[in-house]
């Protein structure tokens, strides 16, 4: 945990809050971590500081259900890795959140020790689940990554800067303004990017990017030039 440098922990029982910032700071003295309760609270925190290296979410907070918190943090922060801290352990809701974006699933039953491991793989590009999985996510997490550059390759040119411009938060007026097309032409473009991605949504589009790091994208992108 050498790197870490700001970590922001997002849960509603102030003990577990105090709980994870203190086995932080035993595993990384140096780490400064922001306690926030609500989504709300960290998406402003955010908004007032990008540079924080980590989030550690629990998905039962107030105002949110299911993934919707997980959600909107991958699309507001897309580069942001999230790591969900749960009270819920099983195995369908560990998948879906590795398959909604989640950078790892620690559930609070392994207790703290277990924090600065889960980081660690994180923080070296990895993805971190329970040991009874990491066998089967390794397999799956590659695979996944396979199909999305390959529905990538499906799209053309300007459908391609259009999904890169959704990832980035704009607008699709914001959009048709810096491709200097009309709004209709950029409501055409998202709709080929959705089917050809196989998504329902923007939100679910951006996160299927955000599961490739930077390197695969330039890669996608020399594709495309070349």
């Amino acid at each position: 945990m050498s790197d870490l440098s700001q970590v922001l922990i997002i849960d509603d029982h102030p003990l577990f809050r105090e709980a994870l910032s203190s086995a932080l700071k035993l595993a990384c003295p140096s780490v400064s971590s922001c306690e926030v309760s609500t989504l709300e609270e960290a998406v402003s925190v955010l908004e007032a500081d990008r540079d924080y290296d980590i989030a550690l979410l629990d998905l039962n907070i107030p105002g949110v259900s299911g993934f919707e918190g997980l959600l909107r943090l991958r699309t507001l922060h897309p580069r942001l890795p999230v790591l969900v801290v749960s009270g819920l352990e099983n195995e369908q809701i560990i998948d879906e959140a590795i398959t909604y974006g989640a950078a790892g699933f620690l559930p609070k039953s392994l207790g703290r020790e277990v924090l600065a491991s889960a980081i660690d793989v994180i923080m070296a590009g990895g993805i971190y689940v329970p040991d009874r999985l990491v066998n089967s996510q390794e397999v799956d997490v590659s695979s996944d990554k396979a199909r999305i550059i390959e529905r990538l390759l499906s799209l053309t040119p300007q459908q391609l800067r259009v999904l890169f411009m959704l990832r980035e938060g704009l607008l699709n007026k914001q959009i048709a303004y810096e491709l200097d097309v009309g709004a209709t032409t950029v409501k055409k473009h998202v709709s080929e990017i959705l089917r050809k991605l196989c998504v329902h949504s923007r939100t679910q589009a951006v996160i299927e990017v955000s599961k490739l790091d930077q390197d695969e994208l330039f890669d996608v992108e020399k594709r495309f030039l070349g």
